[in-house]
């Protein structure tokens, strides 16, 4: 499911203009961002978690001339889902 498609449901089940929906939707994803920014975390009870997560530097290889190199430490955002979640799978 893309965004727009997202936006086209929402606004289907709720009876609302496609571009109230979409100014909501994109309101909710300007907190969530802002909340994993400040509290490195973002929790959706019955949902999951959404959570930074820390990568160390490592070695690798360049997969095209397979010489050695370092991958260089990073944070990336992970999703946790929650065991409601889950059980629908």
């Amino acid at each position: 499911m893309t965004k727009a498609d997202l936006i086209e449901t929402v606004a289907r089940a709720t009876h609302q203009p496609k571009k109230t929906v979409e100014l909501t939707i994109e309101s909710a994803f300007e907190v969530i961002a802002r909340a994993i920014r400040k509290d490195k975390r973002f929790w959706v009870p019955k949902f999951g978690t959404f959570s930074v997560r820390r990568h160390r530097a490592r070695a690798g290889f360049n997969p095209r001339t397979r010489a050695p190199m370092t991958i260089p430490a990073v944070r990336t955002i992970a999703f946790r889902p929650a065991p409601e979640l889950k059980k629908g799978l």
